[in-house]
């Protein structure tokens, strides 16, 4: 009777489990890694960068705190009052992101790097994503394209706002 209990629970789980597993399939994951130094300690930096509504100024959304503190997983961020990125993880100079409703499994994280014993700093920054849904090569060049010039904006204007007195 446990075997057949054990089997019913095993086919259970597979079904529930099968369209994630056949999602999974239809996903093809990219992603995107940008990189500019400045000449400021990761410390300066990070000030006035990694704020998490600071991205109203270096991507010029307007943002606000909608869950959380600001600084903990699990603080939520809304940028022009549609898109919702919630804190997945976090170290000293950096933290990562996920659109938790978004249809290409959308996530970004922005960090901060020393270099040269800490007299500069790298800012990085990477996107991961979905692009099975841009069908044609076309279409996810065109896709990359324009991702890697809005956030290489807006990596110039994070290397502004830190190296600004």
């Amino acid at each position: 009777m446990k075997a057949g209990v054990f089997a019913g629970a095993a086919i259970a789980v597979l079904a529930l489990a099968w369209p994630s597993l056949a999602m999974a399939a239809d996903q093809e994951f990219t992603e995107i890694l940008l990189e500019k130094v400045v000449n400021r300690t990761p410390d300066q930096v990070w000030a006035k960068v990694g704020p998490y509504c600071s991205i109203s100024e270096w991507l010029n959304a307007p943002c606000r705190i909608t869950q959380g503190n600001g600084v903990s997983v699990g603080t939520n961020r809304q940028l022009r009052g549609t898109i919702d990125e919630v804190m997945v993880a976090r170290t000293e100079h950096s933290y990562t992101y996920a659109q938790s409703t978004s249809p290409i499994y959308y996530h970004g994280t922005l960090a901060v790097e020393p270099m040269d014993r800490g007299r500069k700093t790298k800012i990085v920054y990477s996107l991961f994503y979905d692009v099975a849904k841009l069908t044609t090569p076309a279409a996810r060049q065109a896709d990359r394209r324009q991702r890697t010039e809005h956030f290489s904006q807006a990596l110039d204007k994070m290397k502004d706002m830190a190296e600004a007195q």
